[in-house]
């Protein structure tokens, strides 16, 4: 079978203006991007706003192993099955980062036969979306040690004489607003800026910072979060950067800065109109890293597909757990919107892998005995599954288990699991499907998408795990016992202080947005299969008042990944006709 790039560079791909056509978007919906992407403009919602809303599929997966669930792939070839049933339908998805696309994991744009392509430009730039945020974002850095400089340097009276601006008196030790850059540098995630000769300042005031990769950025929850571009500007504003010498916030729109970082971002705010390999009309927009970020794709690209289509894909980040939970508790009660159907990906050497008897990482070789018939390593981490099901089912959406098949995968242990699921009682529909999207397309999800449609017959009673009313340690101990199985939380001293500072500010309403390891359901990466009786660990508590959640570090967890031993740019070269080679 030719690789992903191969199967990208040899397909014949439509026009997009005839994509956008076939959707139903016209000409002056789009600003075109060259002939094979576009921005869709947000305000073809005034246009469509009388149209039927079709139903939302959203995708999710078994907890993540280093081997991949295809969570992507079955995404897209879903939509393509679904295509190929004569429903009119769109698929979304979230421009992948170039730190994983250079580091691990490789591209984000499915693979095989069910690809968003030209793959070259999804994973690489697109259309600059993630660099827009970056540059927005350390305006708002250089914009702060700016003021800092100027302020101190001058004092504060000579300053307001001088400007006519009120000082900020910004505590230094209480900046909270760290650099952003889209790789993974772990040499960037602690350092010190300000550095001077002696008894100088020309370079500013020494202090430490550090980066969080882009897509952890607050800037990308606003963007996957806003409603279009006056909510983004809104949002901005609010923004909390630092903390003046009194404990006092100081927000974007306080430093007069709000403005300046919407412009540069005004047209991200406009998701990216591309194609799947069998012309599926295919929107872009938000990040990944449902692990320390949102993970899921835009409100406002779920809200044009859904007034466009019948059906629409899109998924969330790594297991049910993380860009699931995110989906339902962060998301849907922003947008006033759930699913209606869930599709849990499960591999069988995923599941082996979360049986507990077997031990790799990230860029090791894998065993071979994982790829042969294994009955106590695969029924082992069947309960990974069970609980994946349970942990989707409470939401109040009916389910569907795609079983995504692989060459080396038995017969025998395929049929084996779909009879496990089958004989399962559960306590909503769960029916399951075996997916062949990966090197068949469509044709390989037909099965999967007949499943889907049934399960969309069924109306879904969606409800989030709570309610934003609530309190932010009830919140905290409904996350960490339904959302996760564990029997307490534990917060740290800063966590305790800066809770109660949360409180105290008024942001106890705010919806929480967990960051945790995506390798077990806990904190813990150790703990593997379905860990139980266990304390989730809260180390760090921080207020994102434009994106309108309480962010919360758990356990080791870090917002900036390293490069691995072997880092996947070593594969990526580019021809003398300027053809990319090694990409996936």
């Amino acid at each position: 079978m030719k690789s992903d790039i191969e199967i990208s560079q040899n397909t014949l791909l439509l026009p997009i203006e005839d994509i956008a056509k076939h959707a139903g978007i016209t000409a002056d919906d789009l600003t075109p991007q060259g002939s094979l992407k576009a921005k869709v403009k947000p305000a073809i919602l005034n246009r469509l706003k009388n149209n039927k809303e079709g139903k939302l599929v959203l995708v999710t997966a078994i907890t993540p192993t280093p081997l991949g669930e295809g969570k992507t792939v079955t995404t897209i070839g879903l939509a393509q099955g679904l295509a190929k049933l004569g429903k009119k339908t769109m698929a979304c998805i979230r421009q992948p980062s170039m730190g994983p696309v250079f580091g691990v994991k490789g591209g984000a744009a499915g693979g095989g036969y069910s690809q968003v392509v030209p793959m070259d430009k999804l994973n690489l730039h697109l259309t600059g979306d993630i660099h827009a945020i970056s540059a927005a974002h350390n305006l708002a850095s250089a914009a702060i040690d700016a003021r800092l400089y100027h302020e101190q340097r001058l004092g504060y009276d000579i300053f307001e004489q001088k400007t006519e601006l009120t000082a900020l008196k910004i505590d230094i030790k209480r900046i909270v607003w760290r650099r952003v850059i889209d790789h993974n540098d772990r040499a960037l995630r602690k350092i010190t800026i300000g550095e001077n000769l002696p008894d100088q300042t020309v370079n500013g005031y020494e202090r430490q910072d550090g980066f969080d990769i882009t897509a952890a950025s607050e800037l990308m929850a606003i963007l996957a979060l806003a409603d279009d571009l006056f909510d983004l500007r809104r949002r901005i504003g609010r923004l909390i950067l630092a903390y003046d010498i009194d404990g006092n916030e100081i927000t974007a729109e306080q430093l007069q800065v709000a403005g300046a970082m919407t412009v540069i971002m005004h047209e991200a705010i406009e998701p990216t109109l591309m194609q799947t390999l069998e012309g599926v009309p295919t929107l872009i927009h938000a990040g990944p890293f449902a692990n320390i970020a949102h993970g899921n794709s835009s409100i406002l690209a779920d809200k044009i597909a859904l007034k466009l289509s019948e059906f629409v894909v899109t998924e969330s980040g790594f297991g049910s757990d993380m860009g699931f939970e995110k989906a339902c508790n962060i998301k849907a009660q922003q947008a006033g919107r759930g699913p209606d159907c869930a599709v849990v990906v499960a591999t069988l050497r995923g599941l082996k892998a979360n049986s507990g008897l077997y031990d790799f990482r990230p860029g090791e070789s894998l065993p071979p005995s994982l790829f042969e018939p294994d009955h106590d390593a695969l029924l082992a981490g069947f309960q990974n599954l069970l609980w994946h099901i349970h942990n989707t089912t409470q939401y109040g959406v009916p389910v569907v288990v795609a079983i995504n098949r692989f060459p080396q995968d038995s017969d025998v242990e395929l049929n084996t699991l779909k009879q496990w699921i089958h004989e399962y009682e559960f306590s909503t529909p769960v029916s399951v499907a075996i997916s062949d999207a990966f090197s068949q397309g469509g044709k390989g999800a037909i099965e999967l998408a007949t499943a889907v449609v049934q399960a969309c017959e069924t109306p879904a009673h969606f409800h989030p795990l709570y309610s934003l009313s609530q309190s932010l340690e009830e919140k905290l101990m409904i996350l960490a016992e339904v959302g996760y199985g564990a029997a307490n939380i534990e917060l740290s001293d800063l966590a305790q202080k800066q809770l109660q500072q949360i409180k105290a500010q008024g942001y106890d309403n705010l919806a929480l947005c967990i960051a945790k390891t995506p390798l077990s359901i806990s904190h813990d990466p150790r703990l593997k299969g379905v860990p139980t009786d266990f304390t989730l660990m809260v180390r760090e508590l921080k207020v994102c008042a434009g994106a309108g959640f309480i962010y919360a570090l758990c356990g080791n967890v870090l917002t900036m990944p390293g490069l691995p031993e072997k880092p996947a740019y070593m594969n990526l070269d580019i021809d003398a006709e300027g053809n990319i080679t090694g990409l996936s």
